[in-house]
């Protein structure tokens, strides 16, 4: 007998933080247990291939260490000595802190403090509907796009651009601040047949050789934070060999003369200097896009890690306005699709009883909102009271010492809804077990393809987890918010009503159809009607204070960081901090390849893939140091110190480290993660966490 016969495939999508957002068959074996998960071959992005971590899933929904029961701490915070409480306890005692918590300080002191944990809009995003009947202090949720967003969207005006599948019909694709192999797994599918099927080139730019790299035929590795003066050099040549589109430019562009005047200084010469490249490898990479019309920038995330990457990823973008690859199917330039959508979540989110008044709190400073720095409460209360979901920001947040430091207070009750016991759970008050995506209804957007995609129920949750959503609707019920609208629907009302809003049908037409494509026309896509702009012009000369951008903080917030010496005309500038005789090397998070953040850090194959926390340095900066592979070093700044194992590595620039991936916390000999050395300070002009850009020190431990 066929042991796979009574194999049933469900239908969903990947929940996780990653630009691909797949379509998923999974193997069904019985009514609560998976086997594996395959990319869905008839879904025209995902096109059959997921990730190896996505693919062996079943080594999460099933893992012996996932929390089954909600805990109450029992000892002091981080003892970890908890006493099993029931759901009804539980969550008694979370509204009974709460409510005392608002007595005291004003509902502002609360804080609720979500992120992407899972990206389903409903068990994701339902908490707003808590915070705003509640008026609890407002989350601006800044972490991981506000740089890139903002400096794409300072060009083009609109967070969209050439469709991603299109990267199959280009003959030069680029792909620019992602390590795609290891993040986005589809782009290279695409970009691999445009290469077989047409004799596409593939150009990589990043910091150093990683995986996408190596499948490339030309790489470029870039010293960190310096995009902006290779894309000025690309520029500048562009202009000067006559291969600029001037007739392009004059239609679709704000101020081409001024912008070929400010590059006449930034040569090629110019921008190795700054970059590390040579000039040489600048021409010719400036040649190969400026003759290839179907060029297609692919560009990642890479430019959100670093202070001056609005500046950057506006640069950068602004490459295809000169050459007119606008114009041409498999040409363009390709960053998100988030601006798309357009889903009416007023109800899930409760949008309509927001207070205006009430304050926001910047999620990336949780560091110094936890410790009470005057300048990121934004004149209201300390935060005594937190929900958290779908995040550990005592292990994925900037300036973990603050981080931990605030959890530790005792005047600060935390609830964490969590799935494994995080860095950040074992530092909470109450942790409630929550189910895992394939054991609720949801619905997915991505932001790297154009796919709306349902993730309806597949199996049922182990007794004990429980929703997101359900959490959130029990709190309202003992908070006394329950009767306000919003509330009291199921997830799969909550879904039919964002799809009826928009047209699209209902859960069970969806469920049919499995995904909608979303894509928009082609001239729309490729900014041919104009670009977002009011005059519809791509803008060379960005509004950098004040100007538009698809996650801006509140006015309440104002403008982040050193917003004057953000440049006039796409530049370099040195925002970044800059390696210095006491720290005179410049260290780099990048994601490891069986990690997404914090998540895979847990399960046995990912952890043995990856090893151990290791510092990437190059083999001649380790003989000057007396470092062989192996060895113990310590890494440091003015925030702190931790200690990985180094493993030379010849591709990369001198003077540059990478440590791959987010360890958990208790991974390394310390007990302090990599975040130790990362900055929690509000880059120009939006914010963000620029976790890549840090100076340290290196020696021997």
């Amino acid at each position: 007998m066929n042991q796979h016969a009574s194999i049933r495939i469900g239908h969903s999508a990947c929940p996780h933080d990653c630009p691909s957002t797949c379509a998923l068959n999974v193997e069904l074996l019985d009514n609560n247990r998976i086997g594996r998960i395959h990319g869905a071959k008839d879904n025209s992005y995902t096109a059959g291939v997921i990730c190896a971590k996505v693919a062996r899933y079943a080594d999460r929904v099933h893992h012996p260490d996932r929390l089954m029961k909600p805990l109450v701490r029992a000892g002091a915070k981080g003892e970890g000595n908890w006493k099993e409480a029931s759901w009804e306890a539980a969550l008694d005692l979370v509204a009974e802190k709460f409510i005392a918590a608002e007595a005291k300080y004003g509902s502002e002191t609360v804080w609720p403090y979500f992120y992407a944990g899972t990206m389903g809009l409903v068990q994701r995003d339902g908490i707003e509907r808590l915070r705003h009947a509640k008026k609890y202090s407002g989350f601006f949720g800044s972490i991981c796009t506000n740089l890139a967003w903002t400096g794409y969207v300072m060009g083009t005006g609109a967070l969209r651009g050439s469709d991603p599948r299109e990267i199959a019909k280009s003959d030069c694709v680029v792909i620019w601040g992602t390590n795609a192999v290891v993040t986005q797994v589809n782009v290279m599918t695409h970009a691999v047949k445009a290469r077989k099927e047409r004799g596409a080139k593939i150009v990589v730019i990043d910091i150093y050789e990683n995986a996408t790299m190596k499948q490339a035929d030309m790489g470029l590795v870039l010293k960190p934070g310096t995009d902006g003066a290779l894309a000025c050099a690309v520029m500048h040549v562009l202009f000067r060999d006559g291969l600029a589109d001037r007739d392009y430019l004059e239609k679709y562009t704000d101020d081409p003369k001024g912008l070929e005047a400010h590059l006449q200084s930034r040569t090629p010469e110019w921008a190795a200097a700054i970059t590390g490249l040579s000039v040489e490898e600048i021409e010719t990479f400036a040649r190969l896009v400026g003759t290839t019309k179907k060029t297609f920038f692919r560009l990642g995330y890479g430019f959100s890690r670093q202070r001056n990457g609005s500046v950057n990823m506006h640069a950068v973008a602004s490459i295809p306005a000169v050459t007119g690859a606008w114009q041409y199917e498999g040409g363009g330039a390709f960053h998100s699709n988030s601006g798309i959508y357009k889903l009416n979540a007023e109800l899930l989110e409760g949008t309509k009883l927001r207070d205006r008044n009430v304050r926001y709190l910047d999620h990336s400073r949780i560091g110094p909102v936890l410790t009470e720095a005057e300048d990121a409460l934004y004149g209201g209360p300390p935060v005594t009271a937190m929900l958290i979901q779908n995040t550990n920001p005592a292990n994925v947040a900037p300036e973990q010492r603050l981080v931990v430091q605030g959890f530790l207070r005792d005047d600060l009750f935390t609830c964490v809804h969590e799935q494994f016991m995080t860095d950040t759970a074992r530092l909470a008050d109450v942790v409630l077990p929550a189910t895992m995506f394939l054991e609720h209804d949801d619905i997915y957007k991505g932001g790297g393809n154009q796919h709306i995609t349902l993730g309806p129920k597949l199996i049922d949750p182990p007794e004990g987890p429980r929703t997101n959503h359900y959490v959130i609707e029990e709190l309202a019920k003992r908070l006394g918010v329950a009767h306000l609208p919003g509330f009291g629907l199921t997830e799969r009302q909550h879904i039919d009503h964002m799809l009826s809003k928009r047209g699209l049908g209902d859960f069970d037409s969806l469920k049919d159809s499995r995904w909608v494509d979303m894509q928009p026309e082609f001239e729309d896509a490729h900014f041919l009607k104009g670009f977002g702009h009011s005059d519809g012009k791509f803008r060379f000369k960005p509004q950098w204070n004040g100007g538009i951008a698809p996650n801006k903080p509140p006015k309440s917030m104002g403008i982040f960081g050193p917003v004057n010496q953000l440049p006039e005309f796409p530049d370099h500038v040195e925002l970044i901090e800059v390696a210095d005789a006491e720290h005179p090397f410049r260290l780099a998070t990048s994601p490891a390849r069986n990690f997404l953040n914090s998540t895979f850090a847990e399960t046995p194959v990912s952890r043995e893939k990856e090893g151990r926390p290791e510092l990437l340095i190059h083999p001649e900066d380790a003989a000057a140091l007396g470092v062989a592979t192996g060895d113990r070093v310590e890494v440091g700044n003015h925030r702190g110190e931790v200690v990985l194992h180094a493993r030379l590595f010849d591709n990369i620039k001198r003077g540059v480290v990478i440590a791959e991936g987010i360890w958990p916390n208790y991974a390394h000999e310390r007990g302090e993660g990599i975040n130790v050395l990362t900055g929690s300070d509000a880059p120009a002009p939006y914010g963000g966490a620029a976790v890549h850009d840090n100076k340290v020190w290196v020696r021997q431990a």
